[in-house]
């Protein structure tokens, strides 16, 4: 990848309460290479949105866990992979919902993966060892 990369990390426990700081965090690297107010507010919907599903399936709500957030960016790309140890998210066995329904049904919830893709240009799901990645990238 071409021009300079800059990466920083965050280490937060799986809980909601750190929603703020983890949003933060990622906002303030996107305003640093002058992301818009709009690209900004995608990314912060999906790291909001991965985080807590993070928090949510992979650690089902143990609040002692840790969530490693990794956000960088170069000339072409910015990037956040947010890596936990808990159970895995299968990409193969996701259906997007149907939105209609799900309005009507006045469902809350179950839209996080389908907003994640939505906003951002590229996700991966990537496991290591027992480390689970979720990968996004917004192009730039």
């Amino acid at each position: 990848m071409a021009g300079t990369k800059q990466i920083q990390t965050l280490s937060v426990e799986a809980s909601t309460e750190h929603l703020a700081k983890v949003r933060d965090f990622v906002a303030a690297h996107a305003e640093n290479i002058g992301l818009s107010q709009k690209d900004i507010s995608e990314i912060r919907l999906a790291v909001d949105e991965a985080y807590t599903n993070i928090i949510k399936h992979a650690y089902k709500d143990s609040p002692t866990e840790k969530v490693e957030i990794e956000i960088g960016s170069d000339t072409d790309h910015l990037w956040i992979s947010l890596m936990d140890k808990g159970k895995s998210f299968d990409p193969s066995n996701y259906s997007e919902p149907d939105l209609i329904k799900r309005i009507k049904a006045k469902k809350r919830g179950g839209m996080g993966v389908y907003l994640i893709r939505k906003v951002m240009d590229k996700v991966e799901y990537i496991r290591k060892g027992q480390t689970n990645e979720i990968r996004m990238v917004k192009n730039l």
